[in-house]
Formats: structure tokens, C-alpha cells, sequence
């Protein structure tokens, strides 16, 4: 059995699918872009704000859904220039201190309406 996951904490889904889903013990975390849940625009242009937006927003689905960001156990970053990598992990490691999940970096030559990355994660209850 699935359960969808909504909040108002993080922006709506912007097609044909939902925010997260739970099913059992495991959630699934939409790709988040770094848009502002109150405001809908970017969180700001440079990419360490963009990362701290997409995280939050991942985050505020997790919570929402009953777990948080400490119980994530995978979560993909796709990027628009691999050169933000290192601009990324400041930031992503001020989310994650210790145990921290699998990840994967990827480059794509582009995301929607135009963001520099894109976050979407795993976790466990």
C-alpha cells in the first residue's frame, strides 16, 4: 500500500506526480528544485542558496511523511555544471554531519524552469 505525500512546507509538484510517497517502511522523495514553497521563485541565483533550498525542501517532505533528512538512505543531486560540485558539499554537509546516505552527482544539461540543481532522496521511517 502507498500513501502520497503532501505539504505546503515545500512547492507543489509542477506535473503528474506528488511531492513523496510512503510505502511501508520507505519514502520516496521527489526531485526538489530550489524553489521557495511561500514565493515559488528560486531561492536565490548562486548555487549554494539553490542547494540549501532544494534540501530544505526535501527535507520539509521527509518530515511531513514522519522521517527526516537523518534517516535518508540515498539521495541523487543532478547538476547543470559539475564545477558547482565542490559549492554543493559545503552545503550539503551542513545537512549531513555523520552517517551519511549514498549519493550520486550527476551533470544534465538541464533541469526545469531553468534551476542549477535538483535533489531527490530515499529514507526510511
Amino acid at each position: 500500500m502507498k500513501e502520497t505525500i503532501r505539504t505546503t512546507k515545500a512547492p507543489a509538484a509542477i506535473g503528474p506526480y506528488s511531492q513523496g510517497i510512503r510505502a511501508g517502511e520507505l519514502v520516496f522523495i521527489s526531485g526538489q528544485l530550489p524553489l521557495d514553497p511561500v514565493t515559488g521563485e528560486f531561492s536565490g541565483p548562486d548555487i549554494e542558496s539553490q542547494t540549501r533550498q532544494s534540501l530544505l525542501n526535501v527535507s520539509a517532505i521527509a518530515e511531513e511523511a514522519g522521517t527526516s533528512l537523518q534517516n535518508a538512505v540515498k539521495v541523487t543531486v543532478y547538476l547543470t555544471h559539475m564545477s558547482d560540485f565542490a559549492a554543493v558539499n559545503r552545503v550539503y554537509a551542513t545537512f549531513f554531519h555523520e552517517n551519511c546516505p549514498a549519493r550520486i552527482a550527476v551533470e544534465v544539461s538541464e533541469l526545469p524552469k531553468g534551476a542549477r540543481i535538483e535533489i531527490d532522496a530515499i529514507a526510511v521511517m
